[in-house]
This record gives C-alpha cells, sequence and structure tokens, in this order.
C-alpha cells in the first residue's frame, strides 16, 4: 500500500492561525467570490463567468464573455465552496451550489461536450485548437470539483455531470491522438479515477501524459491558423513546445521550463500517476524536476516563475526580485505537486515546501480581509516604477478587487479551504503527520489529537484519543533547532529518517507526544549566481520570511542595509497589522542622499531602527514600496 491521503471529512482544523482563515473563506471569500462571478461588486473586474453558462443553457441572451477558460472559474469556486461546506455546514450555501451545478448540467451537450464558450460562440470548432483553446483544461477543473463535491459533503450531481464528459472525452480521445496546451485534464481524470475506481479515465490521463513530448511538432502540426482571433488574450506560438513542456517525452524530462503552472499541473498529474501505478521512471522524472526546481528556480519565498513574459522560468539562478513574476497559482501548484509527492515518499523536503507555500507565497495572494488579491508576487516593490514603466507594468504594490484573468483567487480559496487534506496520511502501519497545524486526524489506525504554536512558537502536542499498535510518524521543520520529544511527559529518543521522527508503539488512549524546538530568526543568503541577491540577506522565523515596508521604516527603503552583526529581536506588530503577528526589529543604516547622482566620495549614513513583517502581510496598509532581499553590510553597527 501506497501512503494513503486521510479523506478530509476525516481531518478537523483547529489551528489559531489557520482557523480564522479557513472561516473567513467560508464566510466572506466565498461568498465575495459568488457575487464577483456574477457580476455583482461594484467596481470590480467583470467576470460574466455566471452569465456564460446562462447563455449556453439558452436561458439568457448576449455574448460570451471573458477569457476562453472563464468556465474554470466557476469550477474551482465550488470546488472552495464544498471544502467550506465539510467545515461549516452551511444550508443556503449548500442550494446555491446545488443551482449552479443544475445550471451547468443544462448546458450539457447529448454527447456529453460542456463548454460555455464553444457552446456560445464556435460550436463548430469544438477541439480543433487543443492548444490554446482550454477545453480540456476546463473540464479538468470541472472534475476536480465534482470529485471535492462528492468526497467532501457527498453531493453526486456534478458527479454525473462530470462523468458524462470524462466519457465523452475518453471516447474521442482514446481514438485519436490529443495532448491539452494547459495541463490541467491530467489531475481532473485521476481524482474521478480515485471517486469511481473507472480505470478508464486513469488511463486516459496517462495516455495524455505519454503522448507529451512524443512528437515535439505536435502542436505545430496540429493547431489552425485563427486570424484576427487570440483565444486567450495573447496568441501561443505553436513552434515554442518549450512552453507547454511538448519538446520532450515526460519521463526523460530534466529541466523546468516555460509556463510554471502548465509545469507544476502536470508534475502534479505525473506525481498522482506514479504513486498509483508504481512507475518510477515517472517517479524519478518528478524527483528530479522538484529538485531543479527548488534548488535553482525558485524564490526564498516559494514562488516560481521569474518572468512575465509567458508566466514562466527561464534559466537556472534568474530570481529578479523586483520585475519577477511568482503567479500565485503556481505557488498554489506547488503545494499540489508537494502534496503528490508525499504519496510515495514520506520525505521531510514536500512537507516543508508545502509548510512554506502555504505561510508565504499562496498566502501573500490574498489581502487578510479576503477581499482583495495579488495575481503577481513580487520580492520587491519600487512605487515609482512598478505597475508604470515597460517591464514592471505586471507588478502591482496594491491588491485589486479583481483581474480579467481570475484563475488566482479561486485557485487559493480552494487551496486554504482543503488545508486539511495536506496534514496527515497512513500505510499499512503508520500515521504521518506533515504539517503542524492544530486538528484532529481521524486514521485506520486510531484518532490523533494535534496542538500547535506555530507559526509562532516551536511546541506540539499530540494526544492518542483512540489507541492502538502502530507508528506515529512526525516531520520536524528543516529550521527547528533544539529538539526534544518527550511521550506521557518522559524524553525519548526515536529513529529518524528524512526529516520525521518514527514512534513506534502501542498506544493508549490518553498518550500525549509533545515535540518541542527552538525557532530562532535565521539569515538566508542566495547562491552566489542569484544576481539580485548579491550583497543581501533575506530573514525568517519558523516558516514565516520576512518583509520590509516603506510605512514602517524611516528612510527611503532602497537606502536601508542591516549590519552583519547586528542582533534581531522579535517584536510586536506596528500599527495597521494584527496584534497577534510576530514581527522583527534590528538597528540597521541608512545611506542618506547625495547633492549629484554620482560622486567621488562614499554617502552620508546614518543609524536608524527597522521593523520587519511576514511577507504574506504586506500591502495591508498603506501604499509604499516592499523589500525581502534587505543589503548586508558586513562592517559592525557604525
Amino acid at each position: 500500500m501506497s501512503i494513503r491521503e486521510i479523506p478530509l471529512r476525516c481531518v478537523k482544523v483547529a489551528d489559531d492561525f489557520w482557523s480564522p482563515r479557513q472561516a473567513m473563506i467560508a464566510d466572506v471569500v466565498i461568498p465575495y467570490m459568488e457575487k464577483i462571478l456574477r457580476d455583482e461588486v461594484p467596481g470590480a473586474e467583470k467576470s460574466h463567468a455566471v452569465g456564460n453558462f446562462r447563455m449556453a443553457a439558452g436561458e439568457e441572451p448576449g455574448e460570451f464573455y471573458g477569457m476562453v477558460f472563464q468556465d474554470s472559474d466557476v469550477a474551482k469556486w465550488l470546488e472552495a465552496a464544498a471544502y467550506s461546506l465539510a467545515l461549516k455546514p452551511d444550508d443556503a450555501l449548500s442550494a446555491r451550489v446545488d443551482d449552479m451545478v443544475a445550471l451547468i448540467g443544462r448546458c450539457q451537450q447529448d454527447d456529453g461536450y460542456l463548454n460555455t464558450y464553444f457552446t456560445v460562440r464556435e460550436p463548430e470548432n469544438r477541439w480543433k485548437n487543443l492548444l490554446e483553446c482550454h477545453e480540456l483544461y476546463c473540464a479538468g477543473h470541472l472534475m476536480e470539483a465534482a470529485a471535492a463535491l462528492y468526497e467532501a459533503v457527498g453531493k453526486d450531481a456534478l458527479l454525473g455531470i462530470c462523468t458524462r464528459l470524462a466519457d465523452h472525452i475518453c471516447d474521442r480521445f482514446e481514438k485519436e491522438e490529443g495532448i491539452p496546451g494547459h495541463q490541467e485534464i491530467e489531475i481532473g481524470l485521476l481524482r474521478l479515477y480515485h471517486v469511481t475506481h473507472n480505470a478508464r479515465y486513469r488511463d486516459m490521463a496517462l495516455r495524455f501524459l505519454n503522448l507529451r513530448g512524443r512528437d515535439p511538432d505536435w502542436f505545430r502540426k496540429h493547431t489552425p491558423s485563427h486570424p484576427g482571433i487570440r483565444y486567450g488574450g495573447y496568441d501561443i506560438d505553436p513552434e515554442d513546445n518549450r512552453y507547454n513542456q511538448s519538446d520532450v517525452p515526460v519521463r526523460a524530462q530534466t529541466v523546468a521550463r516555460g509556463h510554471a503552472v502548465r509545469q507544476l499541473y502536470m508534475l502534479t498529474a505525473m506525481a498522482d500517476a506514479a504513486a498509483e501505478t508504481g512507475d518510477r521512471e515517472m517517479l524519478e522524472a518528478c524527483r528530479r524536476l522538484f529538485e531543479d526546481i527548488t534548488q535553482r528556480q525558485m524564490y526564498v519565498t516559494g514562488a516560481v516563475g521569474a518572468s512575465a513574459c509567458g508566466e514562466s522560468f527561464t534559466v537556472d539562478y534568474d530570481l529578479p526580485s523586483d520585475r519577477g513574476y511568482g503567479e500565485t497559482c503556481a505557488s498554489v501548484a506547488m503545494a499540489f505537486f508537494a502534496h503528490q509527492m508525499l504519496k510515495s515518499d514520506a520525505d521531510g523536503r514536500y512537507a516543508d515546501l508545502i509548510e512554506l507555500e502555504f505561510y508565504n507565497a499562496a498566502l501573500a495572494g490574498m489581502q487578510l480581509d479576503g477581499k482583495r488579491f495579488f495575481y503577481v508576487n513580487p520580492l520587491a516593490v519600487d512605487t515609482r516604477v512598478s505597475g508604470r514603466v515597460p517591464g514592471y507594468l505586471h507588478i502591482q504594490p496594491q491588491r485589486p478587487p479583481w483581474h480579467t484573468c481570475a484563475c488566482c483567487p479561486p485557485n487559493l480559496a480552494r487551496l486554504i479551504a482543503s488545508l486539511g487534506k495536506y496534514l496527515w496520511s497512513e500505510d499499512l502501519d503508520t500515521v504521518y503527520s506533515h504539517l503542524l497545524i492544530g486538528s484532529e486526524a481521524a486514521t485506520r489506525h486510531g484518532r490523533i489529537r494535534l496542538e500547535s504554536g506555530l507559526p509562532w512558537t516551536g511546541e506540539a502536542k499530540y494526544t492518542v484519543l483512540t489507541g492502538g499498535q502502530f507508528c506515529l510518524a512526525i516531520h520536524v521543520p528543516s529550521y527547528a533547532e533544539d529538539i526534544s520529544l518527550q511521550i506521557n511527559g518522559q524524553a525519548v529518543t526515536c529513529e529518524t529518517a528524512k526529516g520525521y521522527c518514527f514512534l513506534h508503539r502501542t498506544w493508549l488512549a490518553g498518550d500525549t507526544v509533545e515535540l518541542r524546538f527552538a525557532m530562532p530568526i535565521r539569515r538566508i543568503y542566495a547562491d552566489a549566481r542569484v544576481r539580485d541577491c548579491a550583497g543581501r540577506v533575506a530573514l525568517a522565523r519558523g516558516p514565516m520570511i520576512y518583509c520590509f515596508e516603506e510605512v514602517d521604516q524611516p528612510q527611503p527603503l532602497f537606502s536601508l542595509s542591516l549590519p552583519r552583526s547586528a542582533p534581531i529581536a522579535v517584536a510586536p506588530a506596528p500599527s495597521g497589522l494584527p496584534g497577534n503577528l510576530v514581527c522583527l526589529r534590528m538597528e540597521g543604516v541608512s545611506e542618506l542622499p547625495a547633492d549629484r547622482l554620482y560622486c567621488q566620495h562614499p554617502p552620508e549614513e546614518a543609524p536608524c531602527t527597522l521593523t520587519a513583517i511576514p511577507y504574506f502581510a504586506w500591502a495591508n496598509r498603506a501604499r509604499g514600496d516592499m523589500l525581502v532581499w534587505i543589503r548586508e553590510d558586513a562592517d559592525s553597527v557604525r
């Protein structure tokens, strides 16, 4: 038996940091997004996604509006709503979900086809342009929503719709070659397989994966010209087979390249398929690419995708802070990928990455009030150029209420709402605790409650509620120091491997395990080949990466430096941020402005007090500059 995810309905999150955020998803974010999808939020970017479904059902006149993949926003909202209903039963939301699913069902064609763009605007062009038209992508997201509704709350109406859609896709693409232009259908089909146990869906996902890269010229040969029509808001070049990772067969791929979300959705499906089928070659490809991404192409926050051109990976160590991309969807997808890798191998690197994404790059995508969202997540913002100057137009110093291309907000909502899926797993004799987040899990071996002080203190307590003979494997974060373990108040030593402590025991109800460790403030240095970080340092404590905001500093942000010997202390949150945030304070140096652009003497300097806040909380107060990597002065404080 491979390592099995504990079903979401068997995990209850009860955590001081995450429970309020999950409650906000249920109480604020999901209702807000629903209003956006119905065009009911004045001043926000128009969506019309629900209107598109009404038009496809013949219930509303008009023209299709939005991106060719607009359907996927509704699908991701439904998936987030499914997890929300599992967290917090809500009869009114449940009824609205049923109404939305019924509307989707009324759009489905007799042969099972389902896509509002091609039903409303170009019915004659179904399945003719797989490179750009996102039909399979939208179908995959609907399948994920269907699986979530069934698994989380037992609703099967969308599952019935999506099995008809999946059968239609299998009927077509079992007979003819087809490669998705944007990977996602593979994830959806595998999730549908896990729910229905219909091997046809698993095999179709594998066929899509196996065909990719077999003929590097496939998209060039099969993409029709379409003068005057721009399906995704921009033309995708069928000659650029690196963009969608179709240049090399998936098992032979060695480096991440092209569109970051496409790459990571593909890897998510590959990792799931490898765990299901035992395909060692596919699993090794996933491991190679995990290593390549995390060691050569990932920002310190967990963000990926260095270039706005194609929302893409570029080359090793190219990680510009102030003009990188770091799409929220890519950070969400990094968590998806690492989560699937844990099915094959309880390796702490995967759990560490999931934690990094949840607390930093992904969480930064949403305003603290749940009503504004970043698409792009830079590590430095200069408001003189960000969003204003060519090359920086994609960088926004404040989150907007919505986006024309709105893939990120509902993606983040479904991630946070489904947090329970990422915390625990099990195999025949072991229960794995991957993240130190307060929760209670009902496993096949027994029920366990975890109380945790993270992200602010290094303390966790496990209580066995129903006992049995099994191994409890606890992931200890890689940043933990001075680690101690006690069982029922007695210090113990244990087997350790790949970042997990393995506690073999016949457990009795009431047994406790207490884990304690230090979380010192850390200075992080980048590889010397990362040119933007040369001579700079980033600060971290526990799972949190920190940043500096203009509003907290006495001098312009980019004039500041931090002496290498300067002590750094924990500090309360500055005004305007939640009082429970743990922030950092230190003495730094500010270079004073000169009277001319260039001169022959060093700049004058003045001491100053610096404040750093958790990266996820930036851009929640006054509009201003932001910086993760601050210059470090090797001299002592002057």
